[in-house]
């Protein structure tokens, strides 16, 4: 069995699936699932479908187009011009916010013959993608722009929330988006039934009661991987947190002291690091490192197991509180939302899927 491995224990993922879309039913909301962090790993699409999700977004094209025919697919990230054709060819429905890429996607629509869905994106302050929520203007000419290409269909409006800025969903900010969509129906008589009220930070709002009436969809990924409050941090009662386990083995344990020797300089990577001198230490080394994994975004699941930091390859490891660890020795680690996007990311983790059904079948 090869490691570093990724253990995926897909039962509890369909349970975090069916308790989130479970929440955002009882408030007439859809749930696009979001695949990105997994790359759109096709044994939890096929359990998110399964469990009665009717939406898969994604950033990447790439990912989208890992996904079987047939299924309904919202591109996350804004596109470019160039972009279009391909867009238009992968997703049923995409983010935009700019004028020119509406018009190229319309001109690429109507030569596939096909009709696209176009969600306007708005900046509710968050300052990363989407029209300004004060800028009335751009956000009215852009909504001409898909109205008037004919293969084009105006959607809905979407937004991001604390992804770059931090900011986070609230009756107020939301409550905006949900009055822009009000306008944009009243001014072209178009239904406009999606309404993306933002991603996983928006559940505690939902969860608390108050989320503005008109939000009609939420785009969640991180908090049914990994049952996280990205709003505010820590878990989200009821979610599994455990969906995941990093599995990695010791490839050397000796003693050593906790203090590199000679004049320090920057590491491999620009930093300039200080270490505490605590003396000897047993230090191990796991066969993992910066190239498949954010190391800050592990957490040791065997007691007494420390990080002490990593080079492209090599994880380190203080296991002076573990006697008995030997070469060979698996351990095992929480990733972050980081943490199992490098890990997905990277070529040399293998996955191990974990299910009732998988070995049942």
């Amino acid at each position: 069995m090869s490691y570093p491995r990724l253990i995926v224990d897909v039962d509890k993922f369909r349970q975090n699936v069916r308790t989130v879309t479970g929440w955002c039913r009882k408030k007439g909301i859809s749930v696009a699932y979001v695949t990105k962090c997994t790359l759109s790993d096709p044994v939890l699409t096929k359990a998110a479908r399964e469990e009665g999700v009717a939406l898969f977004a994604d950033s990447r094209l790439l990912n989208l187009k890992r996904m079987p025919e047939g299924l309904p697919k919202l591109m996350l990230r804004i596109g470019c011009p160039e972009e279009a054709d391909e867009i238009v060819r992968t997703a049923d429905v995409s983010l935009q916010s700019e004028i020119d890429t509406i018009r190229a996607l319309g001109k690429a629509a109507k030569e596939q013959g096909k009709k696209h869905k176009v969600v306007l994106t708005i900046d509710l302050g968050d300052l990363r993608e989407g029209i300004y929520f004060e800028n009335s203007e751009g956000i009215l000419a852009a909504a001409e722009a898909v109205v008037r290409e004919s293969a084009l269909e105006l959607y809905g409006v979407g937004t991001n929330l604390t992804c770059f800025g931090g900011i986070v969903p609230s009756p107020n900010n939301l409550g905006v988006l949900v009055d822009i969509a009000d306008d944009l129906r009243r001014r072209f008589t178009l239904p406009l039934p999606f309404v993306s009220g933002g991603n996983s930070s928006s559940l505690p709002l939902l969860l608390s009661g108050k989320m503005p009436e008109g939000v009609t969809n939420l785009r969640i990924g991180e908090s049914i991987l990994l049952g996280t409050d990205t709003a505010h941090g820590g878990p989200l009662a009821g979610l599994r947190q455990d969906v995941f386990t990093l599995e990695a083995k010791l490839v050397e344990v000796q003693r050593k002291p906790s203090r590199p020797v000679g004049e320090s300089s920057i590491n491999a990577f620009g930093e300039k690091v200080d270490f505490e001198d605590k003396g000897d230490m047993i230090r191990g080394i796991c066969a993992i490192g910066r190239q498949d994994v954010d190391i800050d975004g592990l957490r040791p699941l065997g007691q007494g197991v420390e990080i002490l930091g990593g080079s492209s390859d090599h994880l380190l490891v203080d296991l002076t509180r573990c006697p008995d660890a030997r070469v060979g020795d698996k351990l095992t680690f929480a990733p972050s939302y980081g943490a199992l996007l490098r890990l997905y990311t990277s070529p040399f983790v293998d996955r191990v899927y974990f299910s009732e059904r998988i070995v049942n079948n």
